[in-house]
């Protein structure tokens, strides 16, 4: 009881001194017209100094720079060496007489990948590119290459100098084009020129004319080259059947232009001929049949070939003319279609968005395999 008494009396002293100094500080006056009403809405902040920015607007459709309609891309300088992307929808295309390999795409600007020095005087230049069949793991490329003394096949390494794998390979006035395929994980093979002197190409101790053998291709002690085939005039192109894996080799003799072809077994026979020399280039192989660019006659022909036997069934059939002029590259495309590159700004007739990169069949759906699949 005494303890409750205390806390009242505490508590009264308290409320009398309140009183106290209320009355002491005089009576508390209220404006009406100046209070608020009571609300239980949160105050809104000072709005923002400046408009908000807009939102980001659509990309532009593709091309961009180069309107090039109904290819992947245009306004290249005369290109050469062509790989296609795993999409189908890029592509790595390399320029000879500028040493450049570009990254392109169906709906994006294209991208410099590297930048090779070369000498592109008379055929000469960045004449093939290949990625390693390691690619993903080891980002190797290999280019063959003119310098101003010779011919080369070099190794470049993402972020590094190239390397020379293969040098010495003679240098003409012309005749200096090369291609080149991995026919395995581990074996590059190199297709040579003449270098303008058919005499080189049937001498064993030249590097000219030939087609070579590079067995793990690398800077550091590397195996001596093997030569796999002699007589070779101006360089064209090569493809592997994905079938048997037979290597089909274009060329231009001093009697015509061939398509020859190797079998797994190492045998080589010529499968055909073109005596009025149309300047066979670029090739692709499917099951039956190997496509062959022709620049001299923009076009592109089909050679059919009977199963088991590779025997030629009929006359090459065309497939393109014309359109988009004189092209040299030819790959086949993971989803079937063909692509083609151009080299109009050096073989003639260039138009205003030269050279580029385009499929073969606009309409997708790949290549008819048969003459049945066109009717």
């Amino acid at each position: 009881m005494q303890v409750r008494r205390s806390v009242r009396g505490v508590l009264a002293v308290f409320v009398a001194t309140t009183v106290v100094a209320a009355t002491s500080a005089g009576c508390a006056r209220f404006n009406n017209d100046i209070s608020q009403p009571f609300t239980t809405a949160p105050e809104r902040g000072p709005g923002p100094s400046s408009p908000p920015p807009p939102p980001p607007l659509p990309p532009k459709p593709f091309p961009k720079a180069c309107p090039a309609p109904g290819v992947m891309q245009g306004c290249l300088e005369s290109t050469s060496g062509l790989i296609m992307g795993p999409d189908s929808k890029t592509a790595l295309v390399a320029e000879r007489t500028t040493g450049t390999v570009k990254d392109v795409s169906v709906s994006a600007e294209p991208k410099i990948h590297t930048v090779i020095p070369v000498d592109p005087s008379g055929d000469g230049g960045l004449m093939d590119i290949v990625l390693s069949p390691t690619y993903s793991q080891d980002r190797l490329m290999y280019a063959y290459i003119s310098t101003p003394t010779d011919n080369e096949v070099i190794r470049i390494a993402d972020g590094d100098i190239p390397k020379p794998i293969l040098t010495g390979i003679p240098k003409g006035a012309n005749g200096n084009s090369g291609s080149m395929i991995f026919t395995s994980p581990t074996t590059l093979v190199v297709q040579t020129g003449d270098a303008g002197n058919p005499a080189l190409a049937a001498d064993p101790k030249s590097l000219a004319g030939k087609v070579i053998r590079l067995e793990q291709p690398t800077t550091v002690h590397p195996a001596p080259p093997t030569t796999a085939l002699s007589g070779m005039g101006p360089a064209g192109g090569m493809c592997i059947d994905p079938t048997d894996k037979s290597l089909f080799i274009t060329d231009r003799s001093p009697a015509g232009d061939r398509l020859q072809r190797t079998s797994p077994d190492g045998k080589t026979t010529t499968v055909w001929t073109w005596p009025d020399k149309p300047g066979v280039a670029g090739c692709a192989a499917l099951d039956g049949t190997v496509l062959v660019n022709l620049v001299n006659a923009k076009q592109t022909v089909a050679v059919r070939l009977a199963q088991g036997t590779g025997a030629v069934t009929g006359q090459p059939e065309v497939v393109r003319q014309d359109t988009h002029g004189h092209a040299w590259a030819l790959q086949v495309a993971p989803d079937g279609n063909i692509w083609g590159a151009t080299v109009n700004r050096t073989a003639g007739d260039a138009e205003k968005l030269d050279d580029v990169v385009f499929p073969l069949f606009p309409q997708g759906g790949g290549f008819p395999r048969s003459n049945a699949d066109n009717t």
